[in-house]
């Protein structure tokens, strides 16, 4: 049995037994030294498992969420232990694993795998069927990608940059301000945005034409560009490029109160106009909150 595949039982025994026995998390590294040292004690990847194991447990709440998404008739505390925890690994590994090192069809064949060899006579179809289910919303990536040699690490100021657009959208209705943001299939809440200039046709479109472009496709609706909010940028992986830049410039972007139409695409499963007063009960990520922060500001000052 190769290492990974025996390094990703013993994580899976783990889990299973932590969840079987409803331990502290705490405990799960204790079970995991345990499960090594009875089932492979020579084995010589130990920091693969320790960082598996507490990747997935760290994650559990986000990946129970989506599970939940794909498997609708199928609530997380109904599902078998040994399929559940088959379903968060195989997740876990699906979204977020270096897709240099655990391809999309890797992890959710590893995941079939396990599930037939530990679940019960339907385990393996089930399971095929939920992450199946995830990576077509995803957009499937990696399907068309041919086998290649492992890319060697580029340093971060010489990977490739890919700009994109994006806009905090807002309307007003009466008295009442609401803002327009998109969810994801991670539960966080986020700004509609958009790629700059990858089509040849359009590649010399400004950043504001081409937010205003992206906007309408994704979300159904016009706007009126207003302020510049900045900029952030955070490194992505692509199945094609490996890893890159993706540098986000954001605007105020105004546009009428109506009905919006999300774009069918992996990634996102809602969009939804929501109260000022409201926004910050939501779910954002860190690098966002920023740039809401900074647009709630100016619109209190109109």
């Amino acid at each position: 049995m190769a290492n990974r595949h025996l390094a990703r039982s013993i994580v899976l025994q783990t889990l299973y037994e932590w969840d079987f026995r409803k331990l502290p998390v705490e405990r799960a590294a204790v079970l995991l030294k345990r499960n090594i040292d009875e089932f492979a004690p020579g084995l010589t990847d130990s920091d693969f498992l320790d960082e598996l194991l507490s990747h997935v447990l760290s994650k559990r709440e986000d990946l129970d969420r989506i599970i939940g998404k794909a498997a609708p008739d199928w609530p997380i505390e109904k599902i078998s232990p040994i399929d559940r925890n088959v379903l968060r690994l195989g997740l876990f590994e699906l979204l977020f694993a270096d897709k240099e090192e655990v391809p999309a069809k890797v992890a959710i064949n590893e995941a079939i795998e396990l599930a037939k060899t530990f679940g019960g006579d339907n385990s393996g179809k089930f399971v095929n069927g939920v992450l199946g289910s995830i990576y077509k919303e995803l957009g499937e990536p990696g399907k068309e990608a041919a086998p290649r040699k492992k890319k060697v690490d580029v340093p971060f100021e010489k990977m490739p940059i890919k700009r994109l657009g994006g806009a905090v959208v807002y309307a007003r209705d009466g008295k009442d301000i609401y803002l327009a943001l998109v969810h994801d299939i991670f539960g966080h809440w986020t700004l509609s945005k958009g790629k700059i200039g990858d089509n040849p046709s359009i590649a010399d479109e400004t950043v504001e034409e081409g937010t205003i472009r992206e906007i309408k496709e994704e979300i159904g609706i016009d706007i009126v560009i207003g302020e510049d909010l900045g900029s952030n940028e955070y490194v992505a992986s692509d199945p094609e490029l490996g890893k890159l830049r993706k540098q986000v410039h954001y605007f105020l972007g105004e546009a009428k109160f109506v009905s919006l139409t999300l774009e069918k695409k992996g990634g996102l499963d809602d969009a939804r106009w929501f109260k000022l007063g409201d926004i910050l009960e939501l779910n954002f990520y860190e690098d966002i909150l920023p740039i809401v922060t900074k647009a709630i500001n100016l619109l209190l000052k109109k």
